[in-house]
């Protein structure tokens, strides 16, 4: 995979592909375009620049309840610039840029905060600075220095947000309406968030699967009310397929989309539900 990958000079700000298969099943960060330089060692990157990634990760905060938390999703838009530095004039050209981008945007100056600590962390091979930035009282995003261990004049710079955390912070919109529109309240939210979830995995081409990276996509699809199921879940489906397909084309059209979620629904419930 490192090979295809170092080919694609024409795709350098393209999105990474969902399905990883490093040391992940899948992508949960654009950050993981640097691994050539931050964790094997070697002088170049899988992307470059701005990424708009689809990611899915399942580590979002939840209530008390289990319901993911306001802000969270277990799939969303990960808005990175990722790409090799070298100083720290260049680490802090970017953050500078992303200010003014921030300030294009409408949030104004003095209601940005910049935190965190200089103290370097490790983590295996790579080590590295984070600071993180927020609007008022909500955390957007951070920005992080990182070096190979045994190559520390390899550096980057990865500076992420969630578009979604982003349009949020912008709008001061109602969460669940602002992710959802009009299907806001069509279903349960931990079914929303499932099927816009599956969408993701299924259009990218990631079947249901007893393990690996379908492995996950069924643990998604088991999420979904099997009540909403038998509803029909292709507008939901359709909605979502034409959200993640702004970052860039998916693999799959979005009826074998919902026919995908509708027949792992349909295994997952049994021959009694259908009686």
């Amino acid at each position: 995979m490192e090979t295809s990958f170092a080919r694609e000079g024409a795709d350098r700000d393209a999105c990474l592909p969902l399905r990883w298969g490093r040391e992940t099943e899948l992508t949960i960060s654009a950050v993981q375009a640097l691994d050539p330089l931050l964790k094997d060692g070697r002088p170049h990157t899988y992307r470059s620049g701005f990424l708009a990634q689809p990611v899915v990760r399942f580590t979002g905060q939840r209530d008390a309840t289990g319901l993911l938390k306001a802000g969270f999703l277990t799939s969303f838009v990960n808005v990175s610039r990722v790409q090799q530095v070298r100083s720290l004039d260049d680490y802090g050209a970017v953050l500078d840029g992303w200010l003014t981008t921030l300030s294009r945007l409408g949030f104004h100056a003095r209601h940005l905060r910049i935190y965190g600590t200089l103290r370097p962390w490790r983590r295996q091979q790579v080590e590295g600075i984070t600071l993180r930035f927020a609007h008022l009282d909500l955390t957007l995003g951070d920005i992080v220095l990182l070096w190979h261990t045994d190559h520390p004049d390899r550096l980057a710079v990865d500076l992420g947000t969630g578009l979604e955390r982003l349009a949020w912070a912008r709008t001061q919109a109602h969460w669940h309406d602002l992710i959802y529109g009009r299907f806001a309240q069509a279903a349960p939210p931990a079914t929303l968030d499932a099927i816009r979830t599956a969408t993701l995995l299924l259009g990218s081409g990631i079947a249901a699967a007893s393990r690996g990276a379908g492995g996950i996509t069924r643990r998604v699809v088991s999420a979904i009310d099997p009540c909403a199921g038998r509803l029909g879940v292709s507008a939901i489906v359709r909605d979502a397929y034409d959200y993640w397909s702004l970052p860039g084309p998916l693999r799959a059209p979005w009826p074998e989309v919902a026919c995908g979620i509708d027949r792992e629904i349909q295994r997952q419930s049994g021959p009694e539900q259908h009686l």
